[in-house]
């Protein structure tokens, strides 16, 4: 392969990680980069979890075995399988070397003697005579040697595979596997040579990534509670409601008010009142755990809300009545005021996000001044349709959501 196509390769490689918006579209922009690059028909990309002292698998791309999901959720593989990313690796980064590729073969022979760099020449040679004692293998095999990875390369019908270690923040953070099949022409020193300047454009797409899953983090959870925050709801909301006018999914709003916040904070001080918060946001959070994929979040203050995507109403209404009575237990709280909107409930016409907060908005305020211990239901309360279509004097809609449809 000539400069100007491996170039083209890394540059293609760079910018398919760069347009990546999930982890997951990053990892299989890497694995099928690299696949690509180095004229490949399988590649896996792995990290490796040091505290389970195990590689996992994030993602196979390419032609894959049937044993073999684009992303498994349990594929892992005992590290002391493959001891070169821990032994091997190691040993050479504290001779001064460099984390460089290197070939197998389902023959077992070395594809790419050499492959290691001139730091492990000496050790190369040395293991060469004798034979790894670490990895099993026979005398005149060169270190590192995984005997598994020799039979998976057998198993799944491939010829030979190029390994990569990926560093990053200058620790190893997992590997790059390309593979051929059996038939093609192995993979050589110059193949080991591109895999490794390859690996270091993905560690450097992966470090790209974590940044922003960090920054997208902060930007969508609530610093004190863990929680999201009134933009992640935002956002998700809207896209319920989609849901919802697209398929007629049921689509259901929880809105609270911790009560004597205020109290709390005067009487025993923002340290203990923020101890409140916190405690309510758990309770929050695990009575969400019963509505499959429902979003617990703090929407400022003492505000908090819960928004739930299929499960009926019934049973949406029922976590919100235990949470009632949980919230009423914590120490120092004064219970909670909970309204809830739901689509499967006659609360007329729902075109808009906004609409359907507004509704649990006015639940939560009829709850509010009631002082009632249950929740209160729009659609169930006869005056809580009404008062969200016209509100009292003094009372607004305190919380304000993109309105993605006109008519709400």
């Amino acid at each position: 392969m000539g400069e100007d196509v491996r170039l083209q390769a890394v540059v293609a490689l760079a910018q398919a990680m760069a347009a990546a918006h999930t982890p997951r579209e990053c990892w299989r922009a890497a694995a099928l980069g690299a696949c690509d690059a180095l004229g490949g028909t399988f590649a896996a990309l792995s990290t490796w979890q040091r505290d389970l002292g195990r590689l996992k698998v994030l993602v196979n791309a390419g032609r894959r075995a049937p044993d073999e999901e684009e992303f498994p959720d349990s594929e892992t593989y005992p590290v002391h399988q493959f001891s070169e990313i821990t032994e091997f690796l190691h040993e050479r980064w504290a001779g001064g070397g460099e984390p460089n590729a290197w070939v197998e073969t389902a023959d077992g022979a070395d594809a790419a003697p050499g492959a290691y760099g001139p730091a492990a020449t000496a050790a190369t040679a040395a293991t060469a005579a004798t034979g790894s004692a670490r990895s099993g293998g026979p005398p005149g095999r060169a270190e590192p040697r995984s005997w598994g990875r020799v039979a998976a390369l057998r198993r799944r019908g491939r010829g030979s595979c190029v390994v990569a270690p990926i560093v990053l923040h200058g620790r190893a953070w997992g590997e790059l596997y390309v593979a051929r099949p059996v038939g093609a022409p192995a993979f050589d020193r110059d193949d080991a040579d591109f895999a490794t300047v390859l690996a270091s454009v993905v560690a450097a797409g992966i470090a790209q990534t974590e940044r922003l899953e960090e920054v997208r983090k902060l930007a969508f959870t609530d610093p004190l509670t863990g929680l999201a925050n009134r933009r992640a709801v935002d956002t998700r909301l809207d896209e319920a409601v989609d849901r919802f006018l697209t398929d007629g999914a049921v689509v259901s709003l929880v809105v609270c008010d911790l009560n004597g916040l205020k109290h709390v904070n005067d009487t025993h001080g923002h340290a203990v009142g923020d101890r409140l918060l916190e405690r309510f946001g758990s309770l929050l959070s695990c009575c969400s755990a019963r509505l499959p994929g429902a979003l617990a979040a703090r929407l400022g203050g003492d505000e908090f809300c819960l928004l739930a995507v299929g499960p009926e109403a019934d049973e949406v209404v029922a976590v919100a009545d235990e949470l009632c009575v949980r919230a009423g237990e914590l120490e120092f709280g004064e219970g909670v005021a909970c309204g809830v909107a739901s689509t499967g409930d006659p609360i007329g016409p729902v075109r808009s996000a906004r609409r359907l907060f507004r509704l649990a908005d006015a639940a939560q305020y009829r709850a509010k001044a009631a002082r009632s211990p249950k929740p209160v239901v729009a659609g169930r309360d006869g005056s809580v349709v009404r008062l969200a279509d016209t509100p009292p004097a003094g009372h607004r809609d305190r919380r304000r959501f993109r309105d993605a449809r006109p008519g709400a």
